[in-house]
């Protein structure tokens, strides 16, 4: 008798998520480990910004493809799962990054003038330094992707925490859970801050740096506008090297983010009152930059980051056997055409050229927020994953 399942997931966060969709699509037996709520994690929290401006060209292609498929799934799902709000920048990396996308030649992305910025994002103090806008940016709705892929994966979804992974002397991967052992054909971890210790177990090192990331959400002070950009404001005249900051559903409240805090692969912070000083950061950020918004949080989220040495948007697929391991920050944006590409390496036992460890996928440079003296004291800014 073949097994109830052929190939399995370890994490349903939206990267996990995507790629057990479109192995499903694919006709493939295919089940997802998750220990506790989908999406909960490093993917949890409302929104998340879709950006087209990245360093690495090879992003922004990414990024291209990964829109086609959320509009896609728009269609399919009956959901808005991306805004058409865009995403607007500032800051001296706005030439050189508008010079990226015009070189993609697909990319619709232009420079603001004071006026437009403010009426384009109305919560932003004035600016009349360099600004441009990403229109076919815009903000994700998270909670109603994880939602809507968790529900077309009914029934595959075993709720369960994964303690280790490795490949059988017959060449299949034994998979022990708290609730028992099962034996697939394929097994793809992606598990978040799990990930580096599962791959251990498998034979795999991977050279992951983790930090505990603090964002709040702030009420807009007005009645919600029709349109709200995305915000990634690497100007430093705010008093933050780099922030970010997007709407949620309804745009009667704005998440903000400006920095983290060093962590243990066991998840030991490294500044017992750094989570705290980052939070009082973000508001003082806010009470500068965005006299638009309240500036008392309403909501506070705290997650892991995991993130790669070459690259803050960097990330990678590694394979040993049957077992596929997938790590790196930034993902939910790229996430529809990530699973797609994991599902593909899954079926055919391979590793794309663009994924594999050596391509160093997100670099050069480091990103978009990222002051050289920050992202080497662990305190850099940073878009939640």
């Amino acid at each position: 008798m073949a097994p109830e399942f052929e190939i399995a997931v370890v994490g349903a966060g939206i990267v996990g998520l995507a790629t057990a969709h479109a192995l499903q699509d694919n006709g493939e037996a295919v089940c997802v480990y998750e220990r506790g709520v989908p999406g909960n994690a490093q993917s949890g929290g409302e929104s998340r910004i879709f950006r087209h401006i990245h360093a690495d060209p090879r992003l922004i292609a990414l990024a291209r493809r990964a829109r086609d498929v959320w509009r896609e799934w728009e269609s399919r799902f009956g959901c808005e799962l991306l805004s058409h709000d865009g995403v607007v920048a500032i800051g001296a990396a706005v030439e050189p990054r508008l010079t990226l996308l015009e070189a993609d030649g697909e990319v619709v992305a232009r420079r603001l003038d004071p006026d437009e910025l403010a009426a384009r994002l109305p919560v932003l103090s004035r600016w009349e330094g360099p600004a441009m806008l990403d229109e076919a940016g815009g903000a994700i709705r998270t909670r109603a992707a994880i939602g809507a892929l968790s529900r077309a994966l009914s029934g595959r979804l075993l709720f369960d925490e994964v303690l280790s992974v490795r490949t059988t002397p017959a060449g299949t991967v034994e998979v022990r859970s708290a609730a028992g052992t099962r034996e697939f054909a394929r097994v793809l971890v992606c598990a978040g801050r799990g990930t580096a210790a599962l791959a251990r177990g498998a034979g795999l090192s991977l050279p992951l740096r983790h930090a505990a990331h603090v964002r709040l959400t702030y009420p807009v002070r007005a009645a919600p506008a029709a349109r709200l950009a995305c915000l990634l404001d690497g100007s430093g005249e705010f008093g933050e090297a780099g922030a970010y900051a997007d709407p949620l559903p309804g745009n009667a409240a704005y998440a903000v983010g400006v920095g983290e805090v060093t962590a243990g692969e066991d998840g030991s912070v490294a500044d017992a009152d750094g989570l705290h000083a980052v939070a009082e950061r973000t508001t003082a950020y806010v009470r500068r930059a965005l006299p638009g918004l309240e500036p008392n949080p309403s909501e506070a989220r705290h997650c892991w980051v995991t993130e790669l040495p070459w690259s803050p948007d960097g990330f990678a697929l590694w394979r040993r056997d049957a077992v596929l391991v997938f790590a790196g920050n930034h993902l939910f944006k790229h996430a529809p055409a990530l699973g797609r590409m994991l599902a593909a390496a899954a079926r055919e036992d391979d590793v794309p050229a663009s994924l594999r460890p050596e391509a160093q996928l997100g670099a050069p440079g480091r990103g978009w927020l990222y002051a050289p003296t920050a992202a080497a004291s662990g305190s850099s800014p940073r878009e939640v994953t």
